[in-house]
């Protein structure tokens, strides 16, 4: 698959060959689905916890005697039936990560990219980079080429007046080569792919 590549002002730089190793599959909203689904499950805090009969701190003395009064027995007060007492079976700290082979997020991966590429939704570009970090500057380039709801994936490590411009733009992600995912493609329009990204990715998967 061949697609042209363009300048961050909307010059044209040339064409660049796409892989359809990576590029060109037929994408399976199963595999995809797997990994967003891990992705999210591994992020979920799992920080909520309440306080059990063994949390409370209550006296443990028996509240009155067990027969002869009328009522129902008890003994300690800590118990979840009494105002005051601990929860029953509560939420307790925990990970919700499930587990997902390395080679399925892989695929998953190609997946993804693949399905960007055939809706139209890939864009390359020579190079990420901005001179003068202006958040003014940024906006009117990505106008240019049509950008609102993007992720831009730069090679080893993203320019830092690309990223100090970018980061007050709503609804545009940076991230270097190492940070691509399945979830972050998914959810913006656009992916944007520099030459350095795109090289990366190939040696990556060869």
């Amino acid at each position: 698959m061949e697609l042209k590549v363009t300048t961050l002002e909307g010059k044209a730089a040339g064409s660049v060959q796409l892989s359809d190793e990576i590029f060109g599959l037929e994408p399976r909203k199963d595999i995809i689905q797997r990994c967003v689904q891990w992705q999210l499950n591994k992020r979920q805090a799992g920080t909520h916890k309440a306080q059990g009969r063994a949390d409370v701190w209550r006296t443990g003395k028996k509240m009155y005697k067990q027969k002869g009064t009328g009522g129902a027995r008890h003994g300690s007060a800590r118990v979840p039936q009494f105002r005051g007492g601990g929860r029953a079976f509560g939420p307790v700290v925990r990970s919700h990560a499930t587990d997902l082979p390395k080679k399925v997020r892989a695929l998953a991966l190609k997946h993804a990219l693949s399905a960007k590429a055939k809706d139209g939704g890939l864009i390359v570009i020579e190079s990420a980079t901005l001179e003068a970090a202006k958040t003014k500057v940024l906006i009117g380039h990505f106008s240019g080429l049509g950008l609102t709801n993007a992720l831009i994936i730069d090679g080893a490590q993203v320019h830092d007046g690309f990223a100090i411009a970018a980061r007050n733009i709503p609804n545009i992600d940076v991230l270097p080569v190492q940070g691509i995912n399945v979830y972050d493609i998914l959810r913006r329009q656009k992916l944007v792919l520099t030459r350095a990204a795109l090289d990366a990715l190939e040696a990556r998967f060869k």
